[in-house]
């Protein structure tokens, strides 16, 4: 399985990250304005180098994050270079900076223009609870899956799996009621929790809030995707 998109992916992480997800494997990209600075000619200089296995796979290229919607006209210009290029363009996004304010909607839509697939990460379907795992309200992302719908782009839906806190049957039962309404959803996947990113969290000073969580068994994630 893979969880950012189709064939073999070229990935660029972008910087920035308003929610505070209590598993993010990507602590380390929370910060805005840190990172190492990259123009949309270094970016797709590299990622010629490996266009061959990128093509003969049908894979392309998928910025994630961070929220790479709070550089969309960085990521709309590589994007269009992509596409100028043949490549398959693919935005990891969690919707969490997502605003109905015209001006950001605007420069959403021209970033959508070049975007062949959205990769939707739904943390939680309870409001209260996404509040408590996230730091931030569910309204606006909720909002945002709705928005694409409506625009006719390509999603596909990724929920992590955390024991007690994501595995709540009634809460799946909302969640798959939600995407029900939706008619761009092209595939839904389970991801489970894991640990790989604590010690990002450690370099980094920080306590991570799930410590003494462990990831799911095997069969109640399959038996989770197969609903």
């Amino acid at each position: 399985m893979t969880v950012d998109g189709p064939g073999i992916r070229y990935i660029v992480f972008t910087q920035g990250c308003l929610l505070r997800c209590q598993y993010c494997h990507n602590v380390d990209t929370w910060g805005i304005g840190r990172g190492k600075r990259a123009t949309v000619d270094d970016i797709i200089k590299d990622l010629q180098s490996y266009l061959p296995f990128i093509q003969a796979s049908k894979g392309g290229i998928t910025v994630s994050g961070g929220e790479p919607l709070l550089q969309i006209p960085f990521v709309k210009a590589l994007f269009k270079e992509c596409k100028r290029l043949g490549i398959h363009t693919a935005l990891d996004s969690s919707g969490g900076c997502f605003s109905e304010a015209p001006a950001f909607l605007q420069q959403l839509d021209e970033l959508l223009k070049y975007t062949d697939l959205v990769l939707l990460d739904i943390k939680h379907i309870d409001r209260e609870k996404h509040l408590k795992l996230t730091g931030k309200y569910n309204e606006h992302i909720l909002t945002f899956a709705k928005y694409l719908s409506d625009k006719k782009i390509p999603v596909w839906i990724r929920h992590v799996l955390v024991p007690g806190i994501t595995d709540d049957t009634l809460d799946l039962k909302r969640l798959g009621n939600f995407i029900q309404t939706l008619s761009n959803v092209e595939k839904v996947e389970v991801l489970p929790y894991h640990k790989l990113g604590v010690y990002k969290w450690e370099a980094l000073g920080l306590e991570y809030p799930l410590k003494d969580m462990d990831p799911p068994f095997e069969e109640s994630v399959s038996l989770l995707s197969s609903c």
